[in-house]
């Protein structure tokens, strides 16, 4: 059979280091705010779905540069979440010379307020806004594949002794990231070669995916699948569903994001998530895992 496939075709596994991983042309990655040129309309924030995207007066509170100084009242402030950003493109076509869509992959964090990005305006007195600073910026990063699988395979060694077991835990989603899940087990990702393996039952898992806004009847299995999980064990939110509710958001039928039923170690942002962006969420939540010896 393996003489048949190679008869075939190429190997289409993803080689390193030789030929690291590359995003093809039209990729929709996270979208850039070229702040210097925005003008602090609201064009932007009004054709986004999710409301990702937000301009808002200046208050007291972030009146403040990053050294803790007070700075003048009457600015405004345009912020961009990631954890709430779809990667739809509206903004790009309501404010097309401002924001365009890149093939970057906004990487995974342990905090949930490194996935946004701000930025201060001050007003120039003639009912126009200026561009003042940055006043936190979104964490970015851009590895292949095969870095990122070599990384977490070391660290599963590091810390088990062993293989990382996955439980994923389909909360309520629309299943666009089971399919990018699922993508991780195919002939161009191959985790197992990375010593990573899904499991059928919480109880033979050392890390919970979750995915997906937490709806109302899944919220008690949610909770009963992480006490289920030995301890020590770690919790990833995987896409702007499962990290603050995505399109669906908080109503009657569902709680929102998965840190509103049970702790979140790391959020991994996208719609849905790339598998790279997977890999690295689950190498970024390894990283706070500590070592069961």
């Amino acid at each position: 059979m393996l003489k048949n496939f190679r008869q075939w075709g190429k190997v289409v596994t993803g080689s390193f280091p030789d030929k690291p991983g590359e995003r093809p042309e039209g990729f929709r990655g996270k979208p850039v705010i070229d702040f210097p040129r925005c003008t602090a309309c609201d064009r932007c924030a009004e054709a986004c779905p999710t409301h990702a995207i937000t301009v808002t007066s200046e208050t007291a509170e972030n009146r403040k540069d990053a050294e803790g100084r007070p700075q003048e009242s009457g600015g405004r402030i345009v912020s961009i979440d990631y954890g709430s950003c779809i990667f739809c493109g509206e903004c790009e076509a309501a404010c097309p010379d401002t924001i365009h869509l890149t093939r970057e992959l906004q990487p995974a964090v342990s905090d949930r307020k490194s996935l946004i990005t701000r930025a201060r305006y001050r007003s120039t007195g003639s009912g126009s806004w200026e561009f003042v600073e940055i006043v936190a910026d979104a964490a970015s990063d851009r590895q292949s594949i095969e870095e990122i699988g070599a990384r977490v395979k070391a660290r599963a060694l590091e810390l088990f002794g062993r293989s990382l077991h996955i439980r994923e835990v389909d909360a309520g989603s629309c299943n666009g990231c089971e399919i990018e899940i699922t993508a991780l087990n195919n002939p161009v990702y191959d985790i197992e070669r990375f010593g990573i393996h899904f499991v059928a039952s919480p109880r033979h898992a050392d890390m919970l995916l979750v995915t997906g806004p937490v709806t109302r009847n899944m919220e008690i299995a949610l909770r009963q699948s992480l006490e289920a999980t030995p301890t020590p064990r770690m919790v990833v939110a995987a896409g702007a569903c499962a990290i603050g509710g995505g399109i669906f958001g908080k109503s009657y039928a569902s709680c929102g994001g998965v840190d509103k039923v049970i702790p979140v170690d790391v959020y991994i942002p996208g719609c849905p998530p790339h598998p790279e962006a997977l890999l690295q969420g689950i190498l970024t939540a390894m990283d706070r895992f500590p070592s069961r010896r």
